[in-house]
């Protein structure tokens, strides 16, 4: 009996996701609960199981397909035998097509080598591959497993990799002009004409659906909120001689390093109790504040920036604090953040400074009011309380906010608060 496979629930206001590859082909044998592809959504990527033993008889929807919850993905026949490896498909399938060298183009011997590489194609992959005559085993693989991608073709082709191009693109080549404008299907990402690659290098790269909603909500909250940034400057020596001196016993007793973030996480915290509107969101023509602290550490991977939320971070201990965020740190990295990890947040913490940031103005994570952008600590001259010019470690720290429901007397008093506690980091052991 065939096994409908579908996408699967993919967490609240989530309701699209991005075929990045598939694991298996049409006559694969697969296990109950084997990945069987991945999705990837504005947030995280996901492997999707199957749900029984048996062999993958039907791909539905190919890599590089927007599909939506409850979207036919695959069959699954229940039971059947399939190939081990990368096989035979179904008696009722069209056979995967395999491109096959020329003898002009290959030696004999170069054959082999192409048939063990990337011999596990999938369907829309082997398609493409032959389509174009190119020869998988040129094309660099990112795919899990070393597994080419339907997109690793694509980069390939869009850096002239192909050795000839399709009759079809070779026809429609003449009737191209370069920097002729063209209706585009999405104008916020689509091209405006047929732009052709410059021959001293280009490479085209489709932006993966993370990045294309990162540019989205990143332009909307441009566009909607009237968005001001005020800044200021915090003197971390303070802080700094605290955690040198506590650092090591800290580890010892916690299993954590003490970092910086922490230390903001909690003075953020005194100052949104005092100044309730920073940690409030806008609904229709309503003001919501919320009582609960709920912090967004925003952490930079080499998919795009992810926003995983540190939940009642008032009640958490600095050690918590700091394990929360390292964890978070380590799975954003490798892509197992869940989709509730990531869902709300009432205010945002960014540290530009890790990348050696000097001052920024971070932009607001909608539908949230405030955001706070740690920089860089340089050593600059100040001076004192007793009027003594000195050599301060200095971050300067930017608060960026909707005016709209934040007044700039609130904005700067938050800035201001944060500053105060920071500086004199016995304060939050004593709560003043």
């Amino acid at each position: 009996m065939a096994t409908d496979v579908t996408v699967p629930t993919l967490g609240e206001s989530v309701s699209e996701a991005t075929i990045i590859t598939w694991f298996k082909a049409v006559g694969d044998a697969v296990a109950q609960d084997e990945a069987l592809c991945e999705l990837e959504t504005d947030k995280v990527s996901v492997e999707v199981p199957s749900p029984v033993a048996g062999a993958l008889t039907e791909i539905v929807a190919e890599e590089g397909a927007d599909v939506e919850v409850g979207a036919l993905l695959c069959r699954v026949e229940e039971g059947a035998e399939g190939a081990a490896g990368g096989g035979a498909p179904a008696a009722e399938e069209t056979p995967k097509p395999e491109p096959e060298p020329t003898t002009d183009e290959k030696a004999p011997e170069t054959a082999p080598a192409k048939a063990a590489t990337h011999e596990t194609l999938s369907p829309a992959v082997a398609k493409l591959v032959a389509e174009n005559d190119l020869d998988a085993a040129k094309i660099p693989a990112t795919g899990p497993k070393g597994n080419l991608t339907k997109e690793d073709v694509q980069n390939y082709l869009a850096g002239g990799g192909a050795k000839a191009a399709p009759a079809a693109k070779a026809a429609a080549a003449p009737a191209a002009t370069p920097g002729a404008q063209s209706k585009p299907a999405a104008p916020s990402f689509e091209p405006a004409g047929d732009r052709p690659l410059d021959p001293r290098g280009e490479e085209r790269v489709k932006m993966s659906k993370l990045r294309r909603v990162i540019a989205t909500r990143l332009k909307e909250a441009q566009n909607t909120a009237a968005m001001l940034t005020t800044f200021n400057e915090v003197d971390m020596g303070p802080m700094m001689a605290l955690r040198s001196e506590y650092k090591d016993r800290f580890e010892k007793k916690h299993g954590v390093k003490l970092g910086f973030m922490s230390f903001f996480v909690k003075a953020a915290v005194v100052a949104l109790k005092e100044l309730p509107a920073v940690n409030a969101e806008i609904y229709g023509d309503e003001i919501v504040y919320k009582n609960y602290y709920d912090i967004g550490i925003a952490v930079g991977t080499p998919q795009g920036l992810v926003v995983p939320v540190l939940r009642d971070a008032d009640k958490k201990s600095f050690a918590e604090i700091e394990g929360s965020i390292a964890d978070f740190g380590k799975r954003a990295r490798e892509g197992k953040l869940t989709m509730a990890e990531m869902q709300g947040g009432t205010f945002t913490i960014t540290n530009g400074g890790v990348f050696g940031s000097l001052l920024s103005t971070p932009i607001l994570n909608p539908p949230q009011s405030g955001i706070l952008g740690m920089h860089k600590i340089q050593k600059r001259p100040i001076v004192n309380a007793e009027g003594e010019i000195v050599v301060g470690d200095m971050m300067y720290v930017a608060h960026s906010y909707d005016h709209r429901i934040i007044d700039g007397r609130e904005a700067v008093t938050f800035l201001v608060r944060l500053k105060e506690v920071l500086e004199d980091p016995a304060r939050l052991l004593i709560d003043v």
